[in-house]
């Protein structure tokens, strides 16, 4: 029963993963019963979860039909949707004898789930039902009557299964689970030739002749059942091979369950050609691979002329049309390279093509033309379309460092359409034929042409350089989100993207009158060393104004001060160095100056007008970088405002708190506090509003107040909670509830009483380490009137601890595996010797090492300890 539970969660979160759900529930009809029993489970909310688990529906509410919320929904799982705020729902229940025997439910908000959803959500279904019956038979053994259910259900799943699980090894696998048999061999019928293709049981591979002998036994019937249980299955009609099953004596299938092995094996002929059919693309991917690399040979070792034709003969294979050419652009217009098929105008068909390309249709990689005679874009070349007898016409433009310089068409009949992966193949091909032009052109011209193209490669390598540079800037902050980061990466991109030595940012210090280095960059350790005095220094934003680069000679240098005076000694034998300013706004907000030493290596205009494009780049990364931190400032201050400043002084008693906000600029929805009651116990709540922003923090000061203002009237954790519920079902929106922990402790007795909403479990660690958690359950405030929230009893004895958390210590997550109560437990346990504060602080730190350094969302953590009196 647990393997089952287990099995079924994990395909519930499959599912749940997979279609991007909120929501997925398992059911499978009890064995003898008629109600479907929730067996699999996965819910972003625990208390949802806990809910759902063991809960049971009539096999008849749930039907055999697959629905989704565009249809009739049962009142039952409507119901369910609406509660969690769900828009989005998929019903996909399995059949068998005209009711559900299994059902998957699915739910989420946003877009409708798509056909690929769909087809998962099948599978998933048809596998529980499979796994149900196969984890829990009768007896433990494939019964007769099961056995026609599990093929039926199997057939279901072979349907339904990704076409590369469908080898021939895992269908016979799965013949050999689902009946009993002792051996299955899979035979595939070529010409009346039958081949083993997988084999699976203790029998092993038959020889040619019993196969021959058993596909001629066969014949056209669906199944035969022969001597010493040999069981033989016909694959599909009309018949492409076989199974060979072996039962053992009495085990053997009777006529009911015959007519039930037809039906698989009609199934299993589908799996089979399936993975034939995915076998033949493969063949494809590498017949595409093939001609790329023809192309890539050609570029590499053939004269232009050569390298075109044999472009076009390949396209025209691979479109399997005898028509083709490739034009090249001159001043003059274009001119026919290399073409095969052709007759007739189709260069001025061509020219037509080539102002469509130009057109609105600039950027995209491949062009279809699906009827020249009508399409009104050739309106202008209508009369040479028709003299050239041209019907369609498949466009691939060449580009070069961004340039058009050609046309590859292929001419099509009127009814050919392109497929997806044709055209793929087309734009990756476009761009090898691009080069072949550039290179295999420059390899044929004379040498001032072969200066031309060490400067075009000389533009590409700069180019790529600067888009790597750029990306490098932004990436920094896009990762980090961190000023510091993203200037760093400046400074570095710099040094490396312009070959310089040396690069220093400077950024306005609090008083805003002088710029203060904030990133340096030298790659040398000893020019590091022999620089500092120079790039360390802050320099005077007066001297500086926003416009052009300066470029420092030693008078320059010695005017401009705040340490490039420095620099004049090496400016004077050949060095060269600049300052850019970095404007945004019209205002400087940051200055970068580059040097280099080497005088072969100078600081030229083609390197100044990189560097402008870098700090154009840079100006936006670092104002979005500093607007970035001050938000994150803003929210977090905003967050922390509602949270107490300091906890209350009580003897016995040692209260410590850590509360992290997450990397998000949205202020969160967590929230704890705590007061001292007129009797003397600690009160102590930890809540999470659901919701992020301004009215999460809105939500939070309302529980806060609430906690407060309940909280001396209402000691009584379970009457207090009852209370908030209506406070906060008239006070926050709808759909919108609250997560809350309410516990007192007695600091003299050490007692403990609890009430919870929906929220974590608090943890008690004892004194000898052992972790046990405290059952303080109910729904969470907001969702529903007139709820009772019973309250969890216990004693904190002395150099005992009670934890308070908020789910964003447990939910953070490494590499899609959640932190969880587990490690929770085993830190707890671990550092229980640990000051409340210096506990709380642990638990915070050791789910951040778990996620990589980074929360997904905001924690909270309380710890009362109770002290060990001397």
């Amino acid at each position: 029963m647990d393997d089952l539970d287990a099995a079924l969660g994990a395909l519930a979160a499959a599912a749940a993963s997979g279609t991007g759900a909120t929501l997925a529930v398992i059911r499978v009809v009890e064995r003898g019963g008629t109600e479907l029993r929730t067996r699999g489970v996965w819910a972003a909310s625990p208390a949802l979860r806990a809910e759902l688990e063991g809960s049971r529906l009539p096999a008849d509410v749930i039907g055999t039909q697959e629905l989704s919320d565009a249809d009739e929904l049962p009142d039952a799982v409507r119901r369910l949707a609406s509660r969690w705020g769900a828009t989005r729902v998929l019903l996909c229940p399995v059949g068998s004898a005209g009711r559900a025997i299994a059902s998957l439910e699915l739910a989420r908000a946003g877009e409708p789930f798509s056909g690929s959803d769909v087809l998962l959500a099948r599978l998933i279904a048809n596998h529980s039902a499979l796994l149900a019956r196969a984890i829990e038979p009768a007896n433990g053994h494939v019964e007769a009557g099961s056995r026609s259910g599990m093929v039926e259900l199997a057939g279901r799943a072979l349907a339904s299964v990704a076409e590369e699980a469908r080898s021939g090894e895992r269908i016979a696998r799965l013949a050999l689970e689902v009946t009993g048999a002792h051996s299955c061999v899979l035979w595939r019928s070529t010409g009346g030739r039958p081949q083993t293709i997988a084999v699976a049981g203790a029998q092993g591979t038959v020889d040619p002749a019993t196969l021959r002998d058993a596909d001629s036994t066969l014949g056209n019937r669906p199944t035969a059942a022969l001597d010493d249980g040999v069981v033989l299955i016909r694959l599909g009609e009309p018949s492409i091979g076989g199974f060979r099953l072996v039962f053992a004596p009495g085990e053997e299938p009777g006529a009911d369950e015959l007519a039930g092995l037809a039906a698989f094996g009609a199934r299993a002929a589908h799996a089979v050609r399936a993975g034939e059919r995915t076998s033949g693309l493969a063949q494809e991917l590498e017949q595409s691979r093939a001609l790329l690399a023809v192309v890539g040979q050609a570029i590499a070792e053939l004269s232009l002329s050569h390298t075109l034709e044999t472009a076009v003969a390949r396209v025209a294979e691979l479109l399997d049309t005898d028509r083709g050419a490739l034009y090249l652009r001159q001043a003059g217009g274009l001119e026919t390279a290399a073409e095969r098929g052709l007759a007739g105008p189709h260069l001025r068909v061509a020219e037509g093509l080539l102002d469509v390309v130009l057109g609105r249709l600039r950027s995209r990689p491949v062009v279809e033309i699906r009827d020249a005679s009508t399409d009104l874009r050739l309106g202008a070349v209508r009369d040479a379309v028709g003299e050239a007898g041209i019907e369609a016409a498949v466009v691939v433009p060449l580009r070069s460092a961004g340039e058009l310089i050609g046309l590859l068409v292929a001419y099509l009949p009127a009814s050919r359409r392109l497929r997806e992966s044709e055209s793929s193949l087309l734009a990756a091909l476009a761009g090898q034929l691009a080069v072949a032009v550039q290179n295999a052109g420059l390899h044929e011209e004379t040498a001032r042409l072969a200066r031309d193209r060490e400067k075009a490669l000389k533009a590409e390598r700069l180019a790529a350089r600067r888009l790597e540079a750029f990306y490098e800037i932004s990436r920094s902050f896009s990762e980090s989100l961190s000023l510091d980061e993203t200037v760093a990466a400046v400074t570095r991109t710099a040094v490396e993207l312009l070959d310089v030595d040396a690069a220093v940012l400077r950024m306005p210090d609090a008083r805003g009158d002088m710029l203060v280095p904030r990133a340096t960059h030298v790659p040398d350790a000893r020019l590091a060393a022999a620089l500092a005095a120079i790039l360390e220094r802050p320099q005077a934003l007066e001297k500086l104004r926003p416009g052009d680069p300066i470029a420092l000679t030693p008078q320059a240098a010695e005017q401009l001060g705040g340490g490039h005076e420095l620099l004049g000694p090496f400016l004077e034998r050949g060095s060269t160095a600049t300052v850019i300013p970095i404007v945004a706004s019209g205002e400087i907000m940051a200055a970068l100056t580059l040097v280099s030493l080497d005088p072969e290596r100078r600081i030229d205009g083609e390197t100044l007008e990189a560097a402008r494009s870098l700090t154009a780049q840079a100006a936006l990364a670092i104002e979005n970088a500093r607007l970035y931190q001050q938000q994150v400032s803003f929210a977090d201050a905003m967050q922390r405002s509602l949270l107490p400043d300091e906890p209350p002084t009580i003897p016995g008693i040692e209260i410590g708190s850590v509360y992290e906000s997450s990397a998000r600029l949205d202020v969160g929805g967590d929230v704890f506090d705590y007061t001292v009651l007129p009797d003397g116990r600690l009160a102590v709540v930890v809540g999470d509003v659901t919701g992020k922003g301004i009215d999460a923090a809105a939500d939070m000061a309302m529980t806060k107040f609430v906690f407060r203002s309940l909280a001396r009237e209402h000691p009584s954790p379970s009457e207090l909670m009852r209370i908030a519920n209506g406070v906060v079902l008239d006070e926050v929106e709808e759909g919108k509830f609250v997560t809350m922990l309410y516990l007192t402790v007695d600091p003299e007795t050490g007692e403990l009483a609890c009430a919870g909403a929906g929220h974590p479990e608090p943890r008690i660690i004892r004194p000898d380490g052992t972790v046990v958690g405290l059952e303080a359950r109910g729904l969470a405030l907001g969702i529903a009137p007139d709820q009772e929230y019973p309250e969890a009893h216990a004693v904190l004895e002395p150099g005992a601890a009670v934890v308070l958390f908020t789910d964003g210590v447990v939910e953070s997550r490494a590499d899609g595996e959640l932190y969880g109560h587990v490690r929770l437990n085993r830190l707890l346990s671990e550092q229980r010797h640990l000051p409340a504060e210096e506990l709380a602080r642990a638990v915070v730190e050791d789910s951040r090492a778990f996620a990589g350094g980074g929360l997904d969302d905001d924690s909270a953590v309380v710890v009362v300890k109770r002290t060990v009196t001397a």
